[in-house]
């Protein structure tokens, strides 16, 4: 039985409520072992009309539905952009404090363009996007503001606007991995994406991780004259996130990204529409 589409009830019912911009976000590469991390957001508000036609968790679709939707997504809402956190920013923050930092850096890039959304809705039942009150908040002060958070289980299969988040942040991060796979062909990241598939286990087992593998995690053990990973950074609070053009090197290839322009933080107007993409410079090459 076909899956049913997502609704706007709950987006409806926040602008009922008295909300001007209702976002929704879901992440993509978490449980990946090479790669960024990604996260996108989706912004709609009252004039927005019926959903694209098709849209679903981007789990249920294939490449070319994904890939398809992508366009019709951006025309449909107000604003969107996918922020990433490199598998460095991963293995010195952890994984929590690297979905904040790339869910951050997506919302900081739609308020340069002039979109801020009051309450966002985000899928499942823990906020990693808002900042942890203690001692250190201050030190952890986020790339944009975090609006109110709202939690919603299964919030990619039920709520279009998360649905439209999920397929921009895995269609980006899809094109990274396809991007990335010719620097180390072995792996099989054109295919597998940077998740454990038996190709990628294989070759980790025989060759060890490469720099875009997050060293920190539980990876298959190389063979013994294959140098070993750096110890693990352990625990979120290991390290703060760095936000800006001073940020740690994200070991995603600009280049790979946008035909070499280096640093991809700019705006682009799509159909009247705000549409970004957040991403930062890479380190050198391996």
């Amino acid at each position: 039985m076909p899956a049913r589409p997502p609704t706007r009830h709950l987006e409806r019912d926040l602008l009922a409520a008295g909300h001007r911009l209702v976002a929704g976000m879901d992440e993509v590469g978490r449980g990946a072992l090479a790669g960024p991390v990604s996260v996108g957001v989706v912004v709609v508000d009252e004039s927005t009309g019926r959903l694209p036609r098709g849209l679903r968790d981007s789990k249920l679709l294939t490449a070319a539905a994904r890939e398809a939707l992508c366009e019709p997504v951006r025309r449909w809402c107000v604003g969107s952009a996918v922020g990433h956190a490199s598998p460095a920013e991963i293995d010195a923050l952890g994984i929590i404090a690297a979905l904040r930092l790339a869910g951050t850096r997506a919302l900081a890039t739609l308020a340069a363009a002039g979109v801020e959304p009051d309450v966002l809705i985000l899928d499942g039942t823990h906020d990693w996007l808002t900042p942890p009150q203690d001692l250190f908040a201050a030190l952890d002060a986020p790339a944009a503001a975090v609006p109110l958070v709202r939690t919603q289980v299964k919030a990619d299969l039920r709520c279009a606007v998360v649905a439209g988040a999920s397929v921009l942040a895995k269609c980006e991060r899809d094109a990274i991995m396809v991007e990335l796979s010719p620097r180390h062909p072995e792996y099989g990241w054109a295919a597998n994406k940077g998740y454990s598939a038996p190709e990628h286990l294989l070759a980790l087992r025989d060759l060890g991780p490469t720099e875009l593998h997050r060293r920190s995690w539980r990876l298959p053990q190389a063979a013994p004259d294959v140098v070993a990973a750096p110890e693990a950074v352990a625990g979120e609070s290991a390290a703060h996130p760095v936000t800006g053009e001073g940020a740690a090197a994200l070991v995603v290839e600009s280049d790979a990204l946008d035909g070499g322009a280096g640093l991809d933080d700019g705006t682009r107007e799509l159909n009247g529409h705000v549409t970004v993409r957040a991403a930062a410079r890479v380190g050198a090459e391996a």
